[in-house]
């Protein structure tokens, strides 16, 4: 779709979310998972004489979360594959049909 100008118009609805939101949403992700790693890791410490099994649990959880949550915190700005496409084709005009050149018989 051409406005008057020429310009390309594009669409809304698809826009992604905006830079400064999508590292505030990041950031909270992050800290929420180091917050619970930082528990786990607490409660391995509180947990190692009382009940073994599930220190290492808690220990086990808080060696694997920091790499979950920098993989999580860096996973941004990708494409949703379902947002529709932001872009509006030029609409095609119709060909008009060729002239009749025929010459019938009136018009000799």
């Amino acid at each position: 779709m051409l406005k008057h100008g020429g310009t390309e118009v594009f669409r809304i609805t698809g826009a992604r979310q905006g830079l400064a939101d999508d590292v505030r949403g990041r950031q909270r992700r992050y800290v929420i998972s180091m917050t619970v790693r930082t528990l786990s890791v607490i409660a391995a410490t509180v947990l190692w004489n009382v009940e073994r099994h599930v220190a290492f649990v808690a220990l086990g959880l808080g060696l694997l979360l920091p790499y979950i949550a920098v993989v999580i915190a860096n996973a941004g700005r990708e494409r949703a594959p379902s947002l529709p496409s932001t872009f509006v084709p030029t609409p095609v005009r119709p060909a008009l049909d060729p002239p009749n050149l025929k010459k019938t018989s009136d018009q000799s």
